[in-house]
């Protein structure tokens, strides 16, 4: 994986740029949709090359590795194939997939004891097998297995934790050194900052992995219950310290506000489940602002869903139309309403990065995250 740093905006630390993986480019910054079982629910490949213009999407190790299982992943030649996206994936590690399994879960040196949330079978996850289970899946980008604690953790819980993720890290670093990829093209390998909201332990964290040398970094453990200004200043924190000529991929975040706000403080990569998730119980974003498509506001409302015209759908279905199909739970509700949201993000990215090459993202993101966040 190779990167290209093509501009950065004046009085910000917003950057373009470019990834380059053997499945294809990415033009940064990105939003990633998140295919858990290596599918984005609801949305056909079709739709997400052609109508949502993705250009990475993401799976999840936990979840593939429980279902459909790694030997039919092997049979059918890696999640590229078994999937038909012909264009770069991302594999997250499992780990805050275990980290939410708190009832289900032990963690100790060797690795992350679990029970399946399928059947209650025992699993264990070590920062090798988490390799070994990654290579099969044969994501372009795979991510290293690190403990996700909680936003509320404090300072000592938060210390030993980053302490295993380290640990574990360089394991898992030691066996992707040692392994290749399955399938006739390379894998980058991105290590996780942790830390919680601590900035020395964030610090110490970001440290540790620029010094790998790794293809690109990742800020974890952010989004999972700390205050929103807390997320932003550990951002902060992070991009100090991690290089400048790597991707810098932050977790799981979020709402367009804060995917704007993370853009500004030098983000390149996010992924959040937001879209198709709050799109499934009605509610779209769009240029103008949030709409709940069961309020009865729009029940005579023929208006396009957003007059900006951020996606296809825009344009094929009212407001109305669509409020409709939520009050009768028709399927095809979730489906527009998720292709809306997906489309809508990779609009607001795409519109970022042109603001930052034109340089005026600094005077365009204000009244954009104004715009954002109304309530329609």
């Amino acid at each position: 994986m190779k990167f290209e740093l093509q501009a950065t905006a004046a009085g910000t630390n917003a950057r373009a740029g470019e990834i380059t993986t053997d499945h294809g480019k990415i033009e940064t910054p990105i939003f990633m949709p998140v295919g858990t079982l290596g599918s984005v629910k609801g949305v056909h490949q079709r739709e997400l090359r052609d109508d949502i213009k993705a250009q990475i999407i993401l799976g999840n190790t936990y979840h593939l590795y429980l279902r459909p299982g790694i030997e039919i992943l092997r049979q059918a030649g890696g999640l590229h194939k078994f999937n038909g996206w012909d264009r770069p994936i991302l594999t997250d590690s499992g780990g805050f997939q275990v980290f939410s399994l708190s009832d289900r879960r032990k963690l100790t040196e060797e690795g992350a004891h679990f029970r399946s949330h399928i059947d209650g079978s025992k699993h264990l996850f070590t920062p090798e097998n988490v390799v070994d289970i990654e290579r099969v899946i044969g994501a372009d980008i795979m991510m290293a297995l690190d403990e996700c604690p909680p936003g509320t953790a404090d300072y000592n819980y938060a210390k030993r934790s980053l302490g295993l993720t380290q640990r574990w890290l360089m394991r898992g670093w030691k066996r992707y050194k040692e392994t290749e990829g399955l399938y006739g093209y390379s894998q980058a390998y991105l290590p996780i900052v942790q830390g919680v909201v601590y900035p020395d332990l964030r610090r110490e964290a970001a440290k540790f992995v620029a010094d790998l040398g790794a293809d690109g970094n990742a800020i974890g453990g952010l989004a999972v219950g700390e205050p929103t200004e807390k997320m932003y200043e550990m951002i902060e924190v992070v991009n100090e310290i991690l290089p400048a000529d790597r991707p810098r991929y932050l977790m799981g975040v979020g709402t367009p506000a804060n995917i704007l706000e993370a853009i500004d403080r030098g983000v390149d990569m996010m992924d959040c489940v937001m879209p198709t998730r709050n799109g499934r119980n009605g509610m779209l974003f769009t240029a103008n602002g949030i709409m709940n498509m069961r309020n009865k506001k729009w029940a005579d409302d023929f208006t396009e869903l957003d007059p900006t015209g951020t996606s296809y759908v825009d344009h094929a279905y009212s407001r109305a139309y669509v409020r409709h199909l939520f009050v009768a739970q028709e399927l095809l509700a979730m489906q527009i309403a998720s292709i809306h949201n997906l489309a809508f993000y990779l609009w607001l990215v795409g519109e970022a990065r042109r603001h930052i090459i034109a340089g005026d993202f600094a005077q365009w993101k204000p009244p954009m995250i104004e715009r954002v966040t109304r309530r329609l």
